[in-house]
């Protein structure tokens, strides 16, 4: 029997729980089922913004602060892989490539889809409202639009009052 190539999936991951939910309901519909003989690959992604990008303030008040922001960053990308790692763990999923890579999330899960060929890309909805949208842009929306693959689009359901 031929080993078939598996297809890869890419799960967004960031320090919403929007993201998180996303990461294990995957892991739940496509992982779990298959103990380890899930038809994909599993690679989880965080972009980590740019310390200039996230200040936004030209001169020297913005170098004042970018060494304590890059450092912050780098500490919620650790946190936000930890997590992922707990959660693939938890599952006993634990054939994961994991990868922070820096800059624009929309540039990063796009070339991400490109550098691995993924099949899918799944990113977590963060329920913003039209207005924030607009302002922000929604990278899930980018990336259905432009991600060379399909997009699922994981929305955490509400709770119901």
């Amino acid at each position: 029997m031929s080993t078939v190539e598996k297809q890869v999936m890419v799960v967004a991951v960031d320090d919403s729980e929007h993201s998180l939910y996303a990461l294990s309901w995957t892991l739940d519909h496509f992982f779990v089922p298959f103990v380890s003989n899930s038809p994909f690959k599993l690679v989880v992604l965080h972009a980590k913004p740019y310390a200039a990008t996230a200040v936004g303030l030209p001169g020297p008040a913005a170098a004042e602060i970018l060494p304590s922001l890059e450092s912050d960053l780098k500490r919620i990308a650790a946190r936000v892989i930890e997590k992922a790692n707990e959660i693939c763990t938890s599952k006993s999923v634990n054939d994961v490539i994991y990868e922070v890579v820096e800059g624009d999330a929309r540039n990063v899960l796009c070339d991400a889809v490109e550098k691995h060929h993924a099949s899918v890309l799944v990113v977590g909805s963060h329920g913003y409202g039209a207005i924030k949208r607009a302002v922000l842009g929604s990278v899930s929306d980018y990336c259905a639009h432009h991600a060379h693959c399909s997009v699922m689009i994981v929305k955490k359901p509400k709770i119901k009052h």
